[in-house]
């Protein structure tokens, strides 16, 4: 197993939202351990619970929602014990910050630039105003904002999506959190201002080594930056390990299903795989394998027991009846043989090393 720390720890979570007088169960008892320094990926298709467990670890769940169940562990403090604002003031931005898709809903529209930056300074790290204004300036030249005393004053009207997600990181960067949760930064802008990024959050990762949370329903981003991946699936996570081992020896049909769908991996016409069917409704109990309706290699047990966890190796697991011992024996599609060679060739380096 690895010798780093455990930073965060959950164990058997369940998060309820009341709906219109029904109970919608959003995580499914889900266990998973962040390392300190490394960066955790969560995928999985849309409505999956990726940013709804994240939330649990910063105390931002909507009002209607709980935690019904579990325990979440950080650095030895119980985090579903505590429930007023007041109480989260200690974690929430100065240990555990979350860095959201859309920059424009993060950021203040009425206040200026610098002084929403060195409003998280002065809070976090206990500076005057002048030292703040300066550390402030900093930033934002760390995240590559040009000429960054004279835009200092702007305000966020006045900077493009792009320059608008950096001052967005800028902030996470000044309350010097140890767990930086990225919550989908790059959906919101496009393909150019994407990699710009990506490749901004990498080195700053490299640099601070914060354990970082990356939430993204994009697996060329994920071959790129992680170095563990958990795949979520219907408020659960059927398969996690090192982005080595998810890229090339996925166990889980629905993993098997998103690698499938990579824009790679398109045919001659251009047509990309379609996971068929639909999630299920997470306001019904799920019997068996969620993913079994979905899945061609559904088998009779799929559909009647819930599914344990079959460890893979030290740092991989997949919750699927295929990894039984008496289960046949069935291989990965072909369209996702020799990833390597595919995944090399569009981002250049291959996967993380």
């Amino acid at each position: 197993m690895t010798d780093k720390s455990v930073i965060l720890s959950a164990k058997d979570v369940v998060v309820e939202f009341a709906v219109r007088d029904r109970i919608l169960t959003a995580i499914r008892g889900i266990s998973l351990d962040l390392y300190e320094g490394e960066v955790l990926a969560l995928v999985g298709e849309s409505g999956s619970g990726k940013s709804v467990l994240t939330k649990v670890f910063t105390g931002m769940l909507e009002s209607n929602g709980r935690v019904a169940q579990g325990s979440v562990l950080y650095r030895g403090q119980e985090l579903t014990q505590l429930k007023t604002h007041k109480e989260w003031e200690s974690i929430r931005g100065k240990k555990i910050a979350t860095i959201f898709q859309d920059p424009m809903t993060s950021l203040d529209p009425i206040k200026s630039i610098g002084s929403q930056i060195t409003e998280v300074i002065t809070k976090h790290q206990g500076k005057s105003k002048e030292e703040a204004k300066q550390m402030a300036i900093d930033y934002m030249k760390k995240v590559g904002i040009p000429e960054a005393d004279k835009r200092f004053d702007d305000y966020p009207f006045q900077y493009s999506g792009g320059m608008r997600q950096r001052i967005v990181i800028a902030i996470a960067l000044a309350c010097k959190p140890d767990i930086l949760v990225c919550d989908e930064p790059t959906t919101a802008l496009d393909v150019t201002i994407q990699a710009q990024i990506i490749a901004l959050l990498k080195s700053i990762q490299e640099e601070y080594r914060f354990t970082t949370i990356f939430i993204t329903h994009d697996l060329g981003v994920v071959a790129s930056i992680a170095d563990k991946v958990a795949v979520m699936y219907a408020g659960d996570i059927v398969e996690y390990g090192t982005v080595e081992e998810l890229f090339y020896d996925p166990r889980h049909p629905y993993t098997w299903s998103l690698l499938s769908s990579l824009p790679q991996l398109a045919d001659d016409k251009g047509v990309l795989f379609s996971i068929p069917g639909t999630p299920p409704s997470l306001y019904k109990e799920i019997k068996g394998d969620a993913f079994a309706p979905r899945s061609q290699y559904a088998m009779a047990i799929d559909f009647e027991e819930a599914v344990p966890r079959f460890d893979i190796s030290e740092t991989h697991w997949a919750k699927t009846w295929l990894l039984h011992p008496d289960a046949p024996k069935v291989d990965k599609p072909a369209v996702i043989q020799n990833l390597h060679e595919k995944i090399s060739q569009k981002h250049q380096g291959g996967l993380r090393k």
